[in-house]
């Protein structure tokens, strides 16, 4: 028994002398990892300062190209709500026919369905100039109507203020901004769209070039306005101010300097 018992404490010794080690072993790992976790915390905010830095840079970039190169701006037209003109011509009318030419005025039939737009009539977006516009309410039904008409008529066009050109060089340059942004705030887009002439294809500009067919503008702008929507997405803007068929006035939401996470 006696020597049993001398075996028994030899062995704790051994491992007491084990365990020692293995709590200096531990001690060691975690001195190590605490200087590891104030290395990766201060990696950690050095690569927060730096994404700052680069959104601050990249919204500098941003402002500059819309106040100098693309400017967008809201164009106020002058008129007259006519639930306004038609009671003012008839003192007789009903406050109720009144709210329905109101309400009547809110409401544009696009696309085969009816689409309520608060500010139709009201304004419009401008791009690069206030000559260059797009209806606010997302109807450009004007561009496909004139190429309908462009085919029946003969002879060159002389109707240099034709808003089917505005609408035409307003997605051009709507375009030409949002692929500019994609490049600045490195978001791939969901649609492909031209801003330029490929030499291997020959394929223009897709609202630029040829007169497009109602189904290959339709197809264009439905593109045009995901990609702005994509971005507008990546950018935190405000979902309560988009609207899926407001080109001009998302992008111009987008760009805007209210919009806090611009450049993310």
């Amino acid at each position: 028994d006696t020597e049993g018992l001398l075996r028994i404490k030899e062995e704790n010794q051994k491992h007491y002398r084990r365990a020692q080690r293995h709590q200096e072993k531990k001690e060691k790992i975690q001195r190590h990892n605490r200087k590891l976790g104030d290395l990766v915390e201060k990696k950690t905010y050095d690569l927060k300062t730096q994404y700052e830095h680069l959104a601050n840079l990249r919204r500098t970039h941003i402002l500059e190209l819309t106040s100098v190169i693309f400017p967008i701006e809201e164009v106020k037209t002058s008129m007259r709500d006519p639930a306004d003109v038609s009671s003012e011509s008839d003192n007789a009318m009903t406050s109720s026919t009144v709210s329905k030419l109101a309400e009547a005025r809110r409401t544009t039939y696009l696309s085969g369905r009816w689409v309520c737009d608060d500010h139709n009539g009201d304004t419009s977006i401008s791009i690069t100039g206030p000559w260059i516009i797009l209806p606010n309410n997302g109807d450009y039904s004007a561009y496909y109507s004139w190429v309908e008409e462009k085919k029946t008529t003969q002879g060159p066009d002389m109707e240099h203020n034709n808003p089917a050109h505005t609408i035409s060089a307003a997605l051009c340059y709507a375009t030409q901004l949002v692929n500019t942004l994609s490049l600045i705030l490195d978001v791939n887009l969901p649609k492909k769209l031209c801003n330029r002439q490929v030499k291997t294809q020959q394929r223009n500009h897709e609202f630029c070039g040829e007169n497009l067919s109602r189904h290959r503008f339709t197809r264009a702008v439905k593109k045009l306005n995901a990609n702005i929507l994509h971005l507008c997405f990546s950018q935190h803007v405000n979902l309560d101010l988009l609207h899926p068929l407001h080109t001009l006035r998302n992008l111009m939401y987008l760009v805007s300097p209210d919009t806090e996470n611009l450049g993310r």
